[in-house]
């Protein structure tokens, strides 16, 4: 964004996800600023392939100067949700900031992929986002420069960028980014921002590596481009920008960034795996 209001010292957010990966790193750096970040998530426990708790993320962020609200719970469970929020609100004061991160991948073709599958990726991708964020709306209401900023794709209908990409999970994620131009437009008079977010590139987490391999992580950038495009979004004005599926890069070109070799894992731009829905022009 080429025009930042405030940091975000004293703000509340509340993540969904964020015991790693992307989630974490939004939340570690909102923290750096003096941030309250409440976290719903599931892994309370360690996952025997993942790195990461909703714990050793609340460590994470106290360590970087912010106050952590851990919540063991399910973005699915409609009371779980509704509880998160009333905590958050009570422990904070408030809600300034919605970061809806879940998700679900799975990217089996649709002749094989089941309907419970596909019914998991639909209940946390696009009814999780939903959810968390309808229910915080009266707090956002009162908040001061309040955001929603969710996880992803600009959607678009070009056959190219459903080359390679299942069916099924692209329902959920554009599903996901409904979500935002939907509340973006609901909410306009309200002054909430409702955003989308998407990386140019795969991100190098453990999650991607687990399901895609690490061959492929190789050529991405690590998860400091998406942290340092959402706190862009997330310091600016919530009147003037609502409504967009933005690309990590392009935010960041907008601030002034002109190197982007300090997020990349690879030696060369032209090395790096491009993210679904991406296409080299």
């Amino acid at each position: 964004m080429t025009t930042q209001e405030q940091t975000l010292a004293g703000k509340t957010l509340i993540i969904s996800g964020g015991s790693r990966g992307i989630g974490e790193a939004i939340a570690v750096r909102a923290a750096r600023d003096g941030a309250n970040v409440a976290m719903l998530a599931k892994t309370s426990d360690p996952h025997p392939k993942l790195p990461g708790t909703i714990y050793t993320a609340a460590k994470a962020i106290e360590e970087a100067g912010g106050q952590a609200l851990p919540i063991v719970g399910d973005v699915r469970d409609d009371e779980c949700v509704a509880d998160a929020i009333a905590q958050t609100a009570r422990q904070f004061g408030g809600i300034d900031i919605v970061v809806n991160n879940a998700s679900a991948l799975d990217l089996t073709a649709t002749e094989h992929i089941s309907m419970k599958k596909y019914d998991l990726m639909q209940d946390i991708n696009a009814r999780g986002a939903f959810l968390l964020s309808k229910s915080a709306i009266p707090h956002l209401r009162r908040a001061l420069n309040p955001h929603i900023l969710t996880l992803s794709p600009p959607i678009t209908l070009d056959p190219r960028w459903f080359d390679g990409v299942p069916t099924a999970y692209t329902i959920s994620k554009f599903s996901m980014s409904l979500v935002t131009i939907g509340l973006s437009q609901e909410l306009r008079g309200d002054g909430i921002a409702a955003n989308s977010l998407w990386p140019r590139t795969t991100i190098d987490t453990a999650a991607v590596r687990n399901v895609l391999g690490t061959e492929l992580t190789a050529r991405s950038r690590s998860t400091a481009v998406m942290r340092d495009a959402a706190y862009s979004i997330l310091t600016s004005p919530a009147t003037e920008v609502s409504g967009q599926c933005f690309i990590d890069d392009e935010v960041l070109a907008a601030d002034g960034v002109t190197d982007f070799s300090q997020y990349r894992l690879c030696e060369s731009e032209d090395d790096l795996e491009l993210d679904f829905w991406m296409v080299r022009t």
